[in-house]
């Protein structure tokens, strides 16, 4: 019974994968927050598991979604494009926009400037 519950455990702790974030990188984001004033050694593994499975799932999606299925390639691109378009990762639009040329950026604040102007 022993050998059993030994081989179990054994196929257990072979499927664990390490994580591969730095845990001193989470926890100084997590305790870069005001209301945050200890981290239990739990939440802080979890968070930062939760955090690579997070990553994992987006650049597996922005590179099935992407253009870069090719030449197995994964740029920024795609993954602003896979925020933009699929909705759970619609809250990332604002912190991976599309790129713009800044030629096109200046004349879009140009015109935004002439609007409230013409407002006046």
């Amino acid at each position: 019974m022993s050998q059993n519950s030994s081989g179990k455990d054994d196929q257990a702790s072979g499927s664990k994968k390490p994580i591969s974030l730095p845990i001193s990188r989470v926890r100084l984001i997590m305790k870069s927050s005001p209301d945050v004033s200890s981290i239990n050694q739990d939440a802080l593994f979890l968070t930062t598991k939760a955090t690579e499975l997070f990553v994992q799932h987006l650049a597996l999606s922005s590179f099935n979604n992407g253009s870069g299925k090719e030449t197995n390639t994964l740029s920024y691109s795609d993954l602003a494009n896979t925020a933009q378009e699929t909705e759970t990762f619609h809250f990332l639009t604002d912190i991976l926009p599309k790129k713009i040329l800044a030629q096109d950026y200046l004349n879009s604040l140009e015109q935004m400037q002439e609007e409230e102007g013409a407002d006046y």
